[in-house]
């Protein structure tokens, strides 16, 4: 971090240079992203006493801790303008007057054992009178460009100690002009009392326990009329006032609510005030990708990128298997064997948690990377198992497991009964080949297209590849499925996350397996090329990992496909192998889990942002910000299913919109 005069922070926001810095005296960090009408302050986050002072001072560590506001800086540090204090509020207190910032006593305790010499006041006078000077130049500079700014004045409070029942929220507002800024208040309020905390019932409320009278309100109402400040005063619920303790999770989400609420309060703010005709909280974060993001980005694609699921999961011995199990069907139960794995599980597990996640400011990007790392160690412990029994428990951990309503929705399928005759396959590999080709062309899209005779699926993207398997013949609709399936988004996604700044999109969001497949086979439904066997596919494919899970083996799986579904012994097989996989896979239920969420986050809007990289429903919001805030580069291409204009089709379209 930048160690700076009080000269060079003036210089560089008079020339609207963004930095992140601290006085060199040590008493106050400041970090300007990017230049925005709003300011976040917390300034009594800090505890720093310097040393002079330390051996006068006859309160302990623990008792000056107990009245700051620690963490506080953590609660606004997404935001693009923070000045946080570093010095205890015991050596000068930023929020009284100047000729009453040092105290003699405070909160019934004396503090100093000898009366502070004049030297000594005046270091903490000129400390006090440094951060006031940056702050009106600040704000001066600001209202300058806008017209208008925001100044966000959090605090915190010790309640245990207060009778009455008090708010989680208080905004004080005794020096703001209450009528002028009437809807601001309110706005602010009905966010704040709409944040929800783990365990906590959340309560918002003003001028209840505190006025809003400290000396930062005072300094802003008597030198700008332009200029809104709110006091929020933050009960301490996120940690134990008397122990000091912190409560992770609830630090967790009041980072990214408070980021939320003020992001959004600020901009319905600009909206009315200012002659701005478009704006959400998105649009007054920063805009440029921080360093820190940008450095465990790299850190952790360099010690993820070789891990492939698949490869490692998809028998050795399929074909001997599958031979062997055809012969027997009834007693014989399948022997797989599996590559090896070759990577480390406790030195990646060990260099997952090594990266420094808490360096990330953006609450919301922070705890995307948080889960990013957690589902990789999951994966790493799927890998070491396979084979065993505690594979199984992993997958369930990884994937999850079907639930009641996902494979209510299977049975209704399967209740379906067929109302077309299957299409003959005609097309050769080499001929599926071609049309592959054909199509990365239309799309403009250089990649490969080769034959394989490994694969288990009848086609897949391996990065920029495509493969097709050599062992199979194609009808033309299921050609178009796949290539809508395999080309129009697994492709896509692929190429569009190279060109994307953040690695972590190559890699996979949380939940980019039911996303992406759901994506594909909803592209499937839009092209018109999704026949009902298809559907009925992932139903069964619901029903064998629900058989597996309650511990039916595979033969009485494999022989309820084929006896009750009425599958060929190929197919039964199939389905059967993929639940059964590695001890036991339960990947398969999410493509019609994926299917549902898809119909329904495309019946909300524009799917666009999913299109950038190997993403997520869950982080839709997100990644939506992400691109508003010209973080992320809209997606080059983008499934051409989506623009098709298809043949009705009541059977297909009534079953679809019944999943729930």
């Amino acid at each position: 971090m930048l160690q700076l005069t009080e000269q060079e922070v003036l210089d560089k926001i008079q020339h609207l240079v963004p930095f992140e810095g601290q006085l060199n005296d040590g008493s106050l960090t400041i970090r300007i992203s990017e230049y925005q009408p709003y300011i976040a302050t917390a300034i009594h986050n800090g505890s720093r006493l310097r040393g002079e002072l330390m051996t006068k001072c006859e309160l302990t560590e623990e008792e000056r801790y107990f009245e700051e506001d620690p963490f506080t800086g953590d609660f606004i540090s997404s935001l693009p303008i923070v000045l946080q204090g570093d010095d205890s509020r015991y050596e000068y207190d930023l929020n009284r007057a100047p000729d009453h910032c040092i105290y003699q006593d405070a909160w019934g305790k004396n503090v100093w054992s000898t009366p502070l010499t004049d030297a000594e006041k005046a270091t903490s006078h000129d400390k006090h009178a440094c951060y006031y000077r940056i702050l009106k130049y600040l704000v001066a500079t600001l209202e300058n460009k806008f017209g208008l700014c925001l100044l966000y004045d959090i605090h915190s409070y010790n309640y245990q100690r207060v009778e009455n029942e008090t708010p989680t929220f208080n905004i004080g507002t005794k020096q703001v002009n209450a009528r002028r800024w009437r809807k601001e208040i309110n706005e602010l309020l009905s966010g704040l009392s709409n944040i929800e905390l783990p365990n906590i019932a959340v309560t918002a409320k003003e001028n209840d326990i505190f006025k809003g009278m400290g000396y930062q309100a005072t300094f802003i109402s008597q030198h700008f009329n332009n200029t809104l400040i709110l006091p929020i005063e933050i009960k301490k619920v996120y940690m134990s006032e008397l122990g000091g303790e912190s409560f992770p999770l609830v630090i967790e989400k009041m980072n990214e609510s408070m980021k939320t609420v003020i992001t959004e309060h600020a901009a319905s703010t600009l909206l009315r005030r200012t002659k701005v005709k478009r704006l959400t909280g998105s649009n007054i974060l920063a805009s440029k990708l921080p360093r820190e993001v940008i450095k465990l980005d790299r850190q952790l694609y360099a010690i993820s990128r070789g891990i492939n699921t698949l490869s490692y999961i998809n028998p050795t011995n399929l074909k001997q298997e599958k031979r062997r199990f055809l012969h027997n069907p009834y007693s014989y139960q399948p022997q797989f064997t599996y590559r090896q794995l070759d990577l480390d599980p406790y030195k990646f597990r060990e260099q997952l948690y090594r990266l420094p996640v808490e360096d990330i400011r953006d609450a919301d990007i922070q705890k995307l990377y948080r889960k990013v790392i957690d589902q990789l160690a999951i994966r790493i412990d799927l890998l070491t198992n396979i084979g065993t029994d505690e594979f199984l428990y992993n997958s369930l951990r990884y994937y999850g497991q079907p639930d009641e309503r996902d494979i209510a929705n299977a049975n209704f399928i399967l209740h379906a009964c067929e109302y077309q005759e299957p299409p003959e396959a005609t097309i050769s590999a080499a001929e599926a080949i071609q049309a592959f080709k054909d199509a990365a062309d239309d799309y403009g899209i250089t990649c490969k297209v080769v034959g394989s005779k490994q694969l288990i699926a009848r086609a897949m993207v391996s990065g920029r590849s495509i493969k097709v398997n050599t062992g199979c013949m194609f009808s033309q609709r299921d050609l178009d499925a796949l290539i809508h399936h395999e080309l129009g988004v697994h492709l896509v996604t692929s190429v569009n996350a190279d060109a994307q700044p953040l690695k972590v999109l190559k890699l996979g969001l949380p939940g980019n397996t039911h996303t992406q497949e759901g994506l594909a086979i909803l592209c499937e439904f839009l092209s018109g090329s999704f026949p009902l066997h298809r559907l009925k596919t992932l139903a069964l494919r619901v029903i064998a990992v629900d058989m597996m899970v309650n511990g039916d083996s595979f033969g009485t799986t494999f022989n309820a496909l084929k006896h009750v579904h009425k599958l060929s012994d190929d197919d039964a097989f199939t389905i059967t192998m993929r639940a059964y996989r590695g001890g036991g896979f339960t990947k398969d239920f999410l493509y019609l889990r994926g299917l549902k969420d898809a119909i329904h986050a495309y019946k909300q809007g524009d799917l666009t942002s999913l299109f950038v990289g190997k993403t997520g429903f869950e982080s839709k919001s997100l990644l939506d910000e992400l691109i508003a805030r010209e973080i992320l580069k809209k997606p080059t291409y983008i499934p051409k299913a989506l623009s098709i204009k298809k043949e009705p089709n009541p059977v297909m379209d009534f079953l679809i919109n019944s999943i729930k």
